[in-house]
Formats: C-alpha cells, sequence, structure tokens
C-alpha cells in the first residue's frame, strides 16, 4: 500500500492511511461541485460533472437566492417574478426604483434632486433659488459685515439696509434720502444712483384714513394691495413700496432699478446679471 505522495510503501492500507495523516501526504482531490464524490483529476471531475449535470448555477437572480445555469433561465424567471433589481438611482440617498417617474416622486417629496440640495447641511430645498439663499445665509457664510455704527453683525452688505430704515441705534438720524444724497454727491455721473429732479420733502407715514375702507379691508390705492388695519396700510405707504427708483444696476445690460441701496446690494449678491461676484459685493 503506497502514500500517494512520497514513495513509501505500507503492509496495510491503514498504515499507510496513518502516515498520510501524518505527513499530509494525501493527493489533490478533485470534488464534485454539487454530490459528495471526488476524483483524483480535474479532467475526471469535470467529466463526471458534465455526465451527471452536477454543474453548479452561477446565474444568479437579482432579488432572490435563486440561481440558474444559464442567463436566459434567469432572466426567463426574473421576467416572470418581477425580481428585476431597480436601477434607477436617487440624486442623494441610496435608493434605486424600478422607473424614473417612480424616483421622480420620490426626490420630490423629500427634496433630492441634486440641483436643490445642500450636501453639507444634508438639507433639500423645493428650488434653486431656496438652495443660493441658504448657501448664501449665515449658516454657510457667517456674519462678516458689521455696521459701521452700531456694530451689528450681518451676513452681506444688504444687510445694512437698517440705516436707509433709520432703525440702526447709534444712526438714527439717516435714512434712505440722506444716504441717497451722499451717495449721489460721490456719484456726479450716476454711474450707480439715478438723477432725480428733487428727491420728496415729505412723509408719505400716516396718510391714509378710514375712507380707504373697501368693504373688506383697507385698500392701498397705488397698487390696490389690502390690510386688515390703517396703522398696515400706513406702514406700507411709509415703507420704499411705492417710492421713486434712486439706483439702477451699473450692467449696462441689465437696466434694473432700485428704490434702495440695500436692494441694489441685494441684486448685485445675487449675481443674476453676473455683473460682480459675492464676495466683492461685500468689501
Amino acid at each position: 500500500y503506497e502514500c500517494e505522495t512520497c514513495e513509501r510503501e505500507f503492509v496495510s492500507q491503514h498504515a499507510a492511511n496513518q502516515h498520510m495523516d501524518a505527513l499530509s501526504h494525501w493527493a489533490p482531490r478533485f470534488e464534485c461541485e454539487t454530490c459528495d464524490r471526488e476524483f483524483d483529476t480535474q479532467r475526471s471531475a469535470n467529466q463526471h460533472t458534465d455526465d451527471s449535470k452536477h454543474w453548479t448555477p452561477q446565474f444568479e437572480c437579482e432579488t432572490c437566492d435563486r440561481r440558474f445555469h444559464s442567463q436566459n433561465a434567469a432572466t426567463q424567471h426574473m421576467n416572470d417574478k418581477g425580481h428585476w433589481a431597480p436601477q434607477i438611482k436617487c440624486e442623494i440617498c441610496d435608493r434605486r426604483f424600478h422607473n424614473q417617474n417612480s424616483a421622480n416622486q420620490h426626490m420630490d417629496a423629500l427634496n433630492h434632486w441634486k440641483s436643490k440640495y445642500c450636501g453639507a447641511c444634508d438639507r433639500g430645498f423645493t428650488n434653486e433659488n431656496n438652495l443660493e439663499m441658504h448657501l448664501s445665509s449665515s449658516i454657510h457664510r457667517g456674519t462678516q459685515v458689521q455696521c459701521h455704527f452700531c456694530k451689528g453683525p450681518f451676513t452681506s452688505a444688504s444687510g445694512l439696509s437698517h440705516l436707509e430704515s433709520a432703525s440702526c441705534s447709534r444712526a438714527n438720524n439717516l435714512n434712505r434720502e440722506k444716504i441717497y444724497r451722499a451717495i449721489r454727491n460721490r456719484d456726479s455721473g450716476g454711474i450707480i444712483t439715478m438723477e432725480i429732479i428733487e428727491y420728496p420733502e415729505f412723509e408719505t407715514q400716516n396718510i391714509a384714513t378710514g375712507a380707504t375702507w373697501n368693504g373688506f379691508s383697507y385698500e392701498c390705492y397705488l397698487c390696490h394691495r389690502e390690510f386688515d388695519t390703517v396703522r398696515q396700510l400706513n406702514q406700507h405707504l411709509g415703507s420704499p413700496a411705492h417710492s421713486q427708483k434712486l439706483y439702477h444696476c451699473s450692467n449696462g445690460k441689465c437696466g434694473s432699478e432700485f428704490v434702495s441701496l440695500a436692494a441694489l446690494f441685494n441684486h448685485l449678491e445675487s449675481e443674476s446679471c453676473n455683473l460682480v461676484r459675492f464676495e466683492k459685493v461685500q468689501q
């Protein structure tokens, strides 16, 4: 009885087995992929597997654990059972869908469109404009602009509109008219200021009366907006809503006009006319 690896011989199979166990001298075994049979050569194992059709199925279903001997069989199974894996990806999360419509519904519901999503905050927005406003907010830009007078922090230059509304605690003598005149004196060429014949000297506050009641609400006779109280209407009339345009965008191709310096800053910060970058406006 010979060892399967070296040339030693033994008087019994038992002795040969003990020797091969002790020295790991068993010859390589080639197993059938399905049954328990073993063969001395890979060729013999392949012949057995071919004859007995004992090859292990290699083609997997994309959903369940079943395997098949051919891709065609796997395809038939997935068609019959609806076991095709979803292929349409959500633009943000790992979810997949069987069709684009389902993916769109998911992304609409969770605001998972890449063009409307802030990855840093893991937050979606209903439209691109809201995303831009979020990215330009103090969350991402901080409060790096200070009021020269009260040192109040603002996210952007347009936040200094509190000077135009005379609400700065250290400069309540300033207002929209005085700021315009100061800038106009330095901008005689009208790069950003509009040329006006005369700046209105009168205040438009507290000019509405009960006569503006239209039977349902107090109505602005200029724009026909409606308000619940005379006070609200007077606040509206005292705001720049119906004021003369004082500034314009310096981009000749834009032509936008504005009633306040803050509105001009806000327009430039939005980069909508591509005149200047947001960071430049803050400088």
